[in-house]
């Protein structure tokens, strides 16, 4: 619903109930930026003393997808979609950053592989409930 203000313009009007899905909308929309940015950085720096830059390229690619995926979701606005992406990025952080910044351990690209291979299955779960679960079609 739209008002109109004493200039002429209109805004959204203010009801009680509205505020925390914009709050939860906009937390999700930092921690999705942060959680790409961070997981990259992080990855990058546990892979510095790898000299394959294919390797570290499709490590790139593989780590980024599920933050990709979540920001083209995003724009549906739905709720579950955010606090997905609020848990994927949190989560993602804690365990990247305990690998890379944590004590030194042998095989540390297998964390970076199922890490982001476990976050699709919430995403595909809230992109099925979305889509089969309320009737309508996106």
């Amino acid at each position: 619903m739209r008002a109109n203000s004493s200039d002429g313009t209109t805004s959204s009007a203010r009801t009680p109930g509205n505020g925390f899905p914009a709050i939860l909308r906009a937390a999700a929309a930092v921690a999705l930026v942060a959680g790409g940015i961070g997981s990259e950085g992080l990855m990058l720096y546990a892979s510095r003393h790898n000299n394959s830059w294919i390797l570290r390229g499709l490590f790139t690619l593989w780590v980024l997808a599920p933050f990709v995926a979540l920001a083209r979701a995003h724009a549906s606005r739905r709720a579950g979609f955010s606090v997905v992406t609020l848990v994927i990025a949190l989560i993602s952080l804690a365990i990247y950053g305990e690998v890379a910044l944590g004590p030194p351990m042998a095989k540390v690209g297998s964390v970076f592989l199922v890490v982001p291979l476990v976050s699709w299955l919430p995403i595909a779960v809230v992109v099925l409930r979305t889509r089969f679960g309320s009737g309508k079609n996106p």
